[in-house]
């Protein structure tokens, strides 16, 4: 099982677990985000961390290339 496999399913168990407490999906979503910047500080600088955020925002859209800039 990959990485995005393992954790895949364990986002789609806390999706039910919301759904069931009539927990709307966006909550979730934020509170994931919250948690993944969480363990982002254990090793990473807060520019690098932004500088994650801001490359998953530049490619939300699947349908455009991919957007790639080299430091």
């Amino acid at each position: 099982m990959s990485t995005h496999q393992l954790v895949a399913r364990h986002v789609e168990a806390a999706l039910n677990e919301a759904a069931a407490s009539k927990i709307d999906q966006d909550v979730v979503a934020r509170c994931l985000l919250s948690e993944a910047i969480r363990l982002f500080k254990h090793g990473r600088s807060n520019d690098d961390i932004a500088a994650e955020l801001i490359a998953a925002a530049d490619n939300l859209d699947e349908e455009s290339p991919f957007v790639f800039m080299r430091p």
